[in-house]
This record gives C-alpha cells, structure tokens and sequence, in this order.
C-alpha cells in the first residue's frame, strides 16, 4: 500500500453472485445496515427478527439481493416499491446500497445495480430512485456514472407516529 491510498484494498473474490437474500443472510444484512447507520452517524434500531418479519414474513414489505463471494456477503440492495399515482406508474425505490470497505470500486455496487433494475423491470416498475445524503459527494458521482439523474427535492416530508 502506497502513502497515497485512502483505503485497503481486499482480494477480489474469482466469483461473485448477485442474489436475492434468504434467511440464512440475516446477520451479515444486519451487521452491514450497522455499518452503514454508523456511517451516517445513526443509532441502529432495527434486529434480525424485523428483518426476517420484512424481507420472509407473509406479506414482506423489502426486498433485499446481496452480493455473495461464497464465504461472505460483500454487499447488499435494498428496496422498496413506490407508486406515482398521477401516473400510474410503480417504481423501486433503492433506499439501502451498502458495499463493505476493502471491496468498493471493484464493480460491487455496479452489479448490484444491476440486478437492482432487473428486479425493479420485472416487476413492471417504470422507474428506479435513490436518494443519498447531501454531503455524499462520492455516492452523489456513483449514482450519476450509473445513469441516475439528480432531481431537486421539492416541498417537505412529514412523519406521524401510528402507536
């Protein structure tokens, strides 16, 4: 490793499956939104019970595909289906992109990507959205050099609490 490398570079898995997740996945899911809520300085809320209630339960509410190197998970996509109603039109949306340090610019989150859409196509979604914070500059560049196209938000979002 060079002075000017910013990161570790792990050895890239010879075989990587993109793959929608089963059971099994629960804890390396769960660890890797941990890491990710740590990266956004965020408190994780959420256990592998709630996972397996939203992505296996009888009416499953995510769906999450993963990247797999046969030994570990090196990333995973979550997402969401949206509707716009004047439109008539659904949608996915690609709320969670998660990519374990070491593995990123590899082609991990491209591929992930990818099957992301295939998904969202066959589902009959018209379109495919993600958000990232605003401060993400490399995420903002990622997500345009995969044909995302940025949008302005517009107006504001309210949350109720439903006890």
């Amino acid at each position: 490793m060079t002075e000017d490398q910013d990161e570790i570079s792990l050895e890239r898995p010879a075989l990587m499956t993109i793959r929608k997740a089963v059971e099994a996945d629960i804890p390396q899911i769960l660890e890797m939104i941990g890491l990710l809520a740590a990266f956004h300085d965020d408190v994780l809320e959420t256990s592998a019970d709630s996972l397996k209630r939203d992505l296996f339960g009888p009416a499953p509410w995510v769906t999450a595909l993963v990247a797999d190197s046969g030994s570990t998970l090196l990333g995973y996509a979550l997402m969401t289906p949206l509707y716009r109603a004047q439109q008539g039109k659904r949608g996915m949306d690609l709320h969670h992109l998660f990519v374990r340090d070491g593995h990123r610019n590899h082609g991990v989150g491209q591929h992930l990507i990818a099957r992301a859409r295939d998904f969202a196509k066959a589902a009959g979604c018209a379109y495919m959205s993600v958000s990232a914070a605003t401060g993400n500059t490399r995420a903002h560049q990622f997500y345009q050099q995969m044909e995302f196209v940025a949008r302005p938000v517009t107006g504001m979002r309210y949350l109720q609490t439903l006890a």
